[in-house]
């Protein structure tokens, strides 16, 4: 149980008490456990005697010390040093020197620290990217790559069995294949760039036999796609499970059948032509067709029969990353999955555009026409995938190019891998120490209690150093659940500036033994973690720099 676990039990237990004393009234409230922005104001913090004051008819300050008096009463807390009340009503928490000591040893033993049971084998889909293939994956979208990559490597490690899922729109009949297929035909000019010219001059042959554009279209997206694939798996490190053709949902008939489906619900009309689904009936705007007056199916026809098959699947979670331009698909897509009867957790996550400024050859260049591979190739794919991952998605940012190439410590990544490689340094220096602690950190997980002398740690900021490692697990925990994975390359950012002050106040590598071993200690937990927060980023743990 994490520290923030046991505060929330502690609160919990503390108002249960005073309200059968009749101190507080009987009333529901979700204790909310947060780490103060100042040290001093504690390790954890909550607002909770704020947040039921209303509820209670009772002044918050007044609450807080309702509960603290029940807190102090209780038996048996020995991790909480004490508890403060600050400010209008907050209740601050100390964490005792004792509890980092001992959880120090925990991080040592744990083989896969941070890892998270919150998921329990939950099966979960995630669906992002799905760029348009009719061209490379350019810098504008790029970050849903990324995010969705990362995003799935975390909710892995919280214990979800997780789905990475990309959907190639390649509909034959849609307008943009349609229009594709014009273009490599040479009827039109729509989507063609010199990456596009040099695929058609490729396909010349096989393009000649296409019957229509349509056919033609299909080939080139295929072939498009083919690269990007390749690109994203090789060069950018995103991996996805299941590659679902659109035009796939054709072949098995699903079309079909989804709107036979939702024509027995009685949601179904006619009207100026065409299909329409009573969409307004469950909140939206708007009803949407299904069947164009072309006699063509929609795309919004498409997009239930495909989240049909989704949840035929068996996902008991579905996510669907989108860009900037899909913001009017959410309310859709919810309508969609009530009248499809998912009981599931449905959620829909839109991504920002993104622009990439400086770099020279690229600073006169609209940031969506550079293409994710001139970037890689320009910057790294270290400090794209992190560059990428700093902002929440719901931000539209800036993509620093200059900055991101720099080989300063202004540069975060490499802030954080220079950190990395000088944990690496020290633990080889340690000689016979790192031999025992292992210049890998999962080695540590070897390691006997008794061998660390952890009673001489007492600095305080040896003590803020293993409270910051003990974070990591709640962090972990507080993405998979809000999905907000830019905390975690602030989180590393963080580590790193803390591990890199201990090293500053704290000689580690000091004639005294038991000094030694404790640091060398605290320096292999901290190198596990950082390590760790890499692994999920998809980023290199460099031994050296």
């Amino acid at each position: 149980m994490s520290p923030r676990e046991q505060i929330v039990k502690i609160i919990e237990a503390a108002i249960k008490s005073a309200q059968k004393k009749e101190a507080l009234p009987v009333f529901e409230a979700r204790v909310i456990i947060r780490v103060p922005a100042e040290k001093e104001h504690g390790d954890y913090t909550t607002p909770i005697a704020l947040e039921i004051a209303g509820a209670a008819h009772v002044p918050p300050r007044q609450i807080a010390e309702i509960i603290k008096k029940e807190i102090d009463e209780q038996k048996g807390i020995a991790d909480i040093a004490r508890v403060e009340i600050a400010g209008a009503g907050f209740l601050n928490f100390f964490l005792t020197p004792e509890f980092a000591r001992k959880s120090l040893l925990s991080i040592l033993a744990s083989r896969n620290f941070g890892s998270s049971e919150i998921g329990k084998k939950k099966k979960l889909n995630l669906e992002f990217l799905s760029a348009n293939p009719t061209g490379q994956v350019q810098v504008g979208n790029a970050r849903l790559a990324f995010y969705g990559d990362v995003l799935g490597n975390i909710l892995k490690y919280a214990g979800y069995s997780v789905t990475k899922e990309y959907y190639i729109n390649n509909s034959k009949t849609s307008n943009q294949i349609q229009e594709f297929g014009k273009t490599a035909l040479g009827q039109g000019e729509k989507y063609l760039t010199p990456y596009v010219e040099e695929k058609i001059a490729k396909l010349k042959t096989k393009l000649k036999r296409c019957k229509n554009a349509g056919e033609a279209g299909f080939l080139l997206a295929t072939e498009v796609n083919k690269d990007n694939k390749q690109f994203l798996g090789k060069r950018a490190g995103v991996r996805f499970d299941v590659w679902f053709s659109e035009q796939s949902l054709y072949g098995r008939g699903l079309l079909k059948k989804t709107l036979a489906l939702l024509k027995r619900k009685g949601l179904v009309y006619e009207k100026d032509g065409a299909t329409w689904l009573r969409t307004t009936s469950f909140g939206d705007d708007e009803d949407k067709v299904l069947v164009r007056s072309t006699g063509e199916f929609g795309y919004y026809l498409a997009d239930i029969a495909y989240h049909g098959d989704k949840i035929k699947r068996g996902y008991t979670t579905i996510i669907d990353v989108l860009g900037a331009d899909h913001q009017g698909h959410v309310k859709p897509m919810q309508v969609a999955m009530e009248i499809l009867g998912y009981k599931g957790i449905f959620n829909v996550i839109i991504g920002q555009l993104v622009q990439a400024k400086g770099g020279g050859k690229f600073s006169k260049r609209a940031g969506n026409a550079i293409s994710l591979a001139e970037l890689v190739k320009e910057v790294g794919i270290d400090a794209t995938r992190f560059f990428y991952l700093t902002r929440s998605m719901d931000a539209q940012m800036e993509f620093d190019i200059d900055l991101a190439k720099s080989q300063t410590k202004k540069n975060p990544v490499y802030y954080i891998q220079y950190s990395h490689a000088r944990i690496s340094s020290i633990l080889k220096k340690a000689q016979g120490s790192a031999a025992r602690f292992g210049a890998a950190p999962n080695r540590a997980a070897r390691l006997s209690k008794k061998n660390i002398p952890t009673d001489v740690i007492v600095g305080d900021g040896e003590l803020a150093l293993i409270k910051k490692l003990l974070r990591f697990q709640e962090l972990i925990e507080d993405i998979a659940r809000d999905y907000q994975v830019h905390h975690l390359t602030t989180y590393a950012l963080e580590l790193a500036q803390e591990f890199n002050q201990f090293y500053r106040d704290y000689k580690v590598l000091t004639n005294d033994g038991s000094l030694r071993q404790a640091r060398l200690a605290i320096t292999t937990a901290t190198g596990m973690v950082l390590r760790n927060c890499l692994k999920l980023l998809g980023i290199s743990a460099p031994p050296k720099m």
